[in-house]
């Protein structure tokens, strides 16, 4: 886990992460690969309430994966302030970087910007370039629409091509907007400034078992590979019935390849051992949409 100093300056978000990366790659003890850390914060109430369904933990975890960059927790809460600057100091001081979704546009519950300058300690100023920004898209602002030029003082601007409006980040918290479309912008504009630690790569085993045939010797083989994430994911196969994947994740190849020999010659002992059963008589036999 890596843990990032809140009290650095948040007037360049960019060279705290350098900071951060080359602090990271400094050998200690032996060197190991970096490994980066990201939350995300997800703020409404219409998320909450089940009105809104949300579309951007799924888009977001599958961009960390790719750049190689862990995504740890995801948490909601409401449009309160208190909930919101708990959880955001919780989890900045304990991930590389913090992504929030939600809660920057112009109405009066938009309270996200607040929020983070109250986390953070410091004043909410509008951003002379975020007002350039949206009257080129917009014009004349009213009150409402001047909501959306403010960020904490010290916070960089988050591009924003879809609608103009930017997200900003602070310190190794980046503020992005709800709307996916305009998340999936922001985000992109933020992509290459990110420090990436080695991907996981992935491997996938089919089983033709289910869960519960191979639980215990799953644990066994995790336990003797631990450096390699095994997972058990049940899922119903109109032939064969219950069925299982097995899925390993690990950074080392070498590491991620003895333990996926050991499940396959693990799930071809277990097939075996099963075939020489007599078959159970009765519905017992194969209890359908069971994953045991």
């Amino acid at each position: 886990m890596v843990e990032q100093n809140s009290s650095g300056s948040a007037a360049d978000p960019a060279s705290a992460a350098s900071a951060e990366a080359a602090s990271a790659a400094s050998p200690q003890m032996g060197f190991a690969p970096a490994v980066v850390t990201a939350a995300l914060l997800v703020i409404g109430n219409e998320i909450l309430s089940g009105r809104t369904k949300d579309k951007n933990i799924g888009h977001i975890a599958r961009v960390m994966t790719e750049i190689g960059i862990d995504l740890k927790e995801v948490r909601v809460v409401a449009d309160e302030e208190a909930a919101i600057v708990d959880a955001l100091n919780e989890l900045r001081s304990r991930y590389t970087y913090v992504f929030t979704t939600g809660g920057i546009g112009p109405t009066h519950d938009d309270i996200t910007a607040d929020s983070v300058a109250q986390a953070f300690g410091v004043p909410l100023e509008v951003h002379p370039r975020a007002v350039e920004l949206l009257q080129a898209r917009i014009g004349e602002l009213n009150e409402a629409r001047m909501r959306m030029a403010r960020v904490p003082r010290g916070a960089a601007l988050v591009e924003n091509r879809v609608s103009a409006a930017p997200g900003f980040w602070i310190d190794n918290v980046i503020v992005m907007a709800g709307v996916p479309s305009i998340m999936q912008a922001m985000l992109d504009a933020v992509v290459p400034r990110l420090r990436t630690g080695v991907r996981l790569i992935a491997e996938t085993v089919r089983a033709d078992l289910r869960e519960g045939d191979i639980g215990s010797e799953l644990a066994a083989i995790a336990k003797d590979y631990p450096d390699v994430m095994i997972g058990s994911y049940p899922f119903m196969d109109e032939v064969r019935g219950p069925n299982t994947d097995v899925v390993l994740r690990a950074r080392d190849p070498e590491k991620l390849a003895a333990a996926k020999t050991e499940v396959e010659r693990m799930i071809a002992r277990v097939q075996a051992a099963l075939a020489q059963r007599p078959a159970p008589a009765g519905p017992a036999a194969r209890r359908p949409g069971g994953s045991t």
